[in-house]
């Protein structure tokens, strides 16, 4: 009975410690490409990962700027989930181009349909085309997340180190270290974070498995000790 213990012990071990550092990174819902030119019409990718270990993502909000808006906006279709293009007057009308805009897209809303919600370590992806895109620094897109328990995630903030911080395509301004939107895993963590911290989950992983390993050598010496 103790050498079962043992066993199961350093089999636990193992498991936690592989376990620990992975489940301690988190994901961003953050925008790719995180850059685009002036003028352009660029095709976004809203990157969306789910955070929640019990409940499931089943909307997702994502507000457009009204002091630049965006005189085209179009959606690219995804399997299991319905988009609404919300649109809205604007507080004051904006000239873009040679045309005058009084109206706009100011919010993009998915919804899941049942079966489709994002759950626990997967990540959704919602195509969308802007244009043109306005001569500015950046853009802010601030986003809410909408889980199956009623919470609301937020992501409107801004700044270096921000917790909940909001998708941002840089157009004049250099992309911030922190905000690295582009085909890379970290979404919304630079890459030499995410580097730091895969190699420290992998790390944790690789002792918590020699670890395991070592306790189920010992056991198995001590059963076959007993056994002669």
């Amino acid at each position: 009975m103790k050498n079962k213990l043992v066993i199961a012990t350093a089999m636990g071990a193992a498991l936690a410690l592989s376990l620990a550092a992975p489940l301690s990174a988190s994901a961003h819902v953050t925008v790719s490409p995180n850059t685009a030119s002036a003028g352009s019409y660029a095709l976004l990718n809203v990157k969306v990962p789910n955070e929640s270990a019990t409940a499931v993502t089943t909307k997702l909000e994502l507000s457009l700027p009204t002091d630049t808006p965006l005189s085209s906006v179009s959606y690219v279709p995804v399997a299991g989930w319905t988009a609404e293009l919300v649109r809205t007057t604007l507080p004051t009308p904006v000239k873009v181009g040679e045309n005058t805009i009084t109206e706009a897209v100011t919010k993009v809303i998915w919804t899941a349909e049942t079966g489709f919600e994002v759950s626990a370590g997967q990540l959704q992806v919602f195509p969308l085309s802007i244009g043109p895109v306005p001569s500015v620094g950046s853009l802010t897109f601030p986003a809410d997340q909408f889980y199956s328990d009623g919470t609301i995630v937020s992501w409107n903030e801004s700044g270096s180190g921000a917790e909940h911080p909001a998708p941002v395509l840089y157009v004049n301004d250099a992309p911030a270290a922190d905000h690295h939107g582009n085909d890379s895993a970290d979404d919304g963590v630079s890459a030499a974070g995410q580097t730091g911290v895969d190699v420290l989950a992998r790390g944790f992983g690789i002792a918590g498995l020699v670890i395991g390993a070592i306790g189920v050598t010992i056991a198995a010496v001590a059963l076959r000790r007993k056994a002669s």
